[in-house]
């Protein structure tokens, strides 16, 4: 029999088997407890697996939603939304279910081990950050709140797909399409009527492609504002969230919601996560400045937003000479997989094999992953554009490492979703180094839940782990998709069968740090205003008003009035990064020093990848992940790397 759960879904009756789920869960949690004497293997346990379970069954919807979206996927998945809400909410604010932990952490403190204190330490944290000890009328409001929480997030989100498939930019002119290169043109090229045509959208492949090589700067910026003004109907849906999650911080005891959001990171607290954004604004801003000039001096007039990417990579040519267009026959998509594979397999000892079976879509594959002889997990990869799918790339968790209740084992499994170039039966896909990157950086997340030892599902792998150190192993893994030992592994032309040649890696790696000071400021930007937005209450106006302002100090390249970039931040109004996209560069200090280890001791001889894969990868979740760096490093982590990586002085 499968270790593996089969990937389907029984649409038709959904909803029934979900209600019907949870009505069990219900009934097994009241006999859990009416136990006399609860202990953690009576009581923890039975509950934790009835969650894990639940989620098993949810989460082939939420990734079919967001990988083959329809309407019929759009609509079991929002009324599934209430229900499920309504559930987690409840049980999250039950005061009995508190005690029973309180009661267990007290009678049991010397008898569990490391991994059980955690679950049980961070469940109590949890239900105080539901309000399990308030009164009845506040654990009300705070059950409406979640729900129409979720259902807001739901709707951000799919108006931004909705929006982003609904444009198209076509064109019948060649001289539109000139220095473009060869296979984003024969992606876009159509004919209609007879006649010859180019159609660009605002999805990811086909947007940046223009923005990057487009010579005619009006299409540009018709794609560029087509890009920055989507969905405005999501303003209204900020004002309500942003309202619900004060209102929702201050029922709990919190100033604000980055407070409230902070009580399980890492970052101590608001005035650590602002002195650490500014200092980073600080020591980038003066090298961004002199980057911004090098770009402004390939442009004929003053640069505009839509012109950034354009000029940017004419500079790049002149400074690198590197064209993107001779890299990307080096990065077909099947070898950069199999590449990736096998660079795993050199610094960790994994080995992975494909498996045949039917998945949601003919182009999803999936892999069981080994050490050594020991079938450890499985991964899905689903890595083609297309409009079901939401833009972007992530890794998800479906399964996680565990020993159930009679202490059988339960293997791991995630998916991990891009959005690179399509495939077709004339042209292979053919991805950008920046692709390679993205790749790299999701498959750090899939093996940092994919290899956990752990035997408690709430810290294994992924789970568990703080927020604000989420991003470290897959930061970790993308710094290696610049180092020559790897590139050869995988970088070889699609035709010719050619290793990708020295100076061509040179080029890469000398370019790699190109504007990285005014990357970081967008960063940096990013994540003071979400900070900020979730500090006071900012409304309708207010919140462009707050963006301004930030640009003010931020933004190098004064940004049009119609930029609604709000309205598409699906990272803190449809994702889990509301006052935490300071995260990435929080997780970075801790990557880079990590990585900077393994690069000095040899990549494949390294010593510090092998605790890496040991203490980081094996123990998830299970300790704080500042117990785990201090463990791997043998001290704290030295926020100069950081600088280092960049190229920043």
């Amino acid at each position: 029999m499968s270790k593996f759960l089969k990937f389907s879904i029984d649409m038709d009756n959904f909803i029934n088997d979900l209600n019907s789920k949870l009505k069990s869960n219900n009934e097994k949690i009241e006999e859990l407890l009416k136990i006399e004497h609860k202990t953690y293997a009576n009581f923890v346990k039975p509950l934790q697996m009835l969650d894990e379970r639940l989620g098993l069954f949810f989460t082939p919807l939420s990734h079919l939603n967001s990988v083959n979206n329809s309407d019929e996927t759009q609509k079991i998945y929002a009324d599934s939304l209430p229900i499920i809400t309504e559930y987690s909410t409840k049980i999250s604010q039950n005061l009995d279910i508190y005690n029973a932990y309180k009661e267990i952490q007290k009678k049991e403190k010397d008898s569990l081990n490391f991994e059980q204190h955690r679950v049980v330490e961070l469940n109590i944290l949890h239900f105080e950050l539901s309000g399990a000890h308030l009164d009845a009328e506040a654990k009300e409001r705070l059950q409406e709140i979640n729900i129409k929480k979720s259902e807001l997030s739901n709707n951000f989100s799919q108006n931004l797909l909705d929006a982003t498939n609904a444009y198209e930019y076509v064109t019948d002119k060649t001289e539109d399409v000139n220095g473009l290169p060869k296979s984003d043109i024969e992606s876009s090229k159509f004919k209609e009527d007879g006649v010859t045509k180019y159609k660009f959208t605002l999805q990811m492949p086909s947007y940046i492609a223009y923005m990057t090589y487009g010579k005619n700067a009006k299409i540009r910026e018709a794609l560029y504002k087509a890009y920055v003004t989507r969905s405005p109907e999501n303003a209204a849906i900020i004002d309500e969230l942003l309202s619900l999650k004060n209102e929702m911080s201050k029922i709990l005891g919190f100033d604000s919601y980055a407070e409230y959001s902070l009580a399980s990171k890492m970052a101590k607290d608001t005035a650590s996560v602002n002195e650490f954004l500014q200092t980073l604004v600080t020591k980038a801003k003066h090298q961004a400045q002199e980057e911004l000039k090098e770009v402004q001096a390939m442009a004929p007039t003053p640069l505009q937003s839509f012109d950034s990417a354009f000029y940017s990579e004419i500079l790049k040519k002149a400074k690198y000479d590197i064209d993107e267009e001779l890299y990307r026959p080096y990065f077909e998509q099947t070898s950069v997989v199999n590449g990736m594979f096998e660079f795993l397999n050199k610094l960790f000892g994994i080995s992975f094999k494909k498996v045949d079976e039917k998945l949601w879509d003919e182009k999803a594959t999936s892999y069981d992953i080994y050490i050594g002889n020991e079938l450890k997990s499985r991964i899905y990869l689903d890595l083609e554009a297309r409009k079901s799918k939401n833009g972007g790339a992530w890794m998800h968790n479906w399964q996680a490492h565990c020993l159930d209740e009679k202490g059988e084992e339960q293997l791991a499994s995630a998916f991990i979703v891009c959005n690179f170039p399509a495939s077709s039966e004339k042209q292979p896909s053919l991805l950008r180094h920046d692709d390679v990157v993205t790749l790299f950086h999701e498959m750090g997340h899939a093996i940092h839940h994919l290899l956990s030892n752990v035997n408690e599902n709430e810290v294994s792998g992924v789970n568990g782990v703080e927020w604000d150190a989420v991003e470290f192993p897959s930061q970790f893994l993308e710094n290696f998709a610049y180092e020559p030992s790897v590139l050869k592994l995988f970088a070889s032309h699609h035709e010719t069968g050619e290793i990708i040649p020295d100076d061509m890696i040179e080029k890469l790696v000398c370019a790699k740090n190109f504007l990285s000071a005014s990357g970081m400021l967008r960063q940096l930007e990013f994540s003071i205003f979400d900070f900020k937005l979730h500090t006071e209450v900012y409304q309708g106006d207010e919140v462009q008003e707050l963006l301004n302002s930030i640009r003010k100090e931020t933004a190098l390249i004064k940004t049009p009035g119609y930029n609604k970039f709000q309205n598409g931040f699906a990272h803190i109004f449809a994702g889990g990064y509301a006052a935490g996209y300071y995260s990435y560069k929080w997780a970075e200090v801790l990557s880079a020093d990590a990585f900077f280890n393994v690069v000095d001791e040899g990549i494949f001889d390294s010593q510090t990848a092998k605790w890496y894969l040991e203490i980081v990868l094996s123990g998830g979740g299970a300790k704080s992940m500042d117990d785990y760096f201090k463990e791997l490093m043998g001290r704290e982590p030295n926020p100069n790397n950081l600088l280092r990586l960049n190229g920043i002085n």
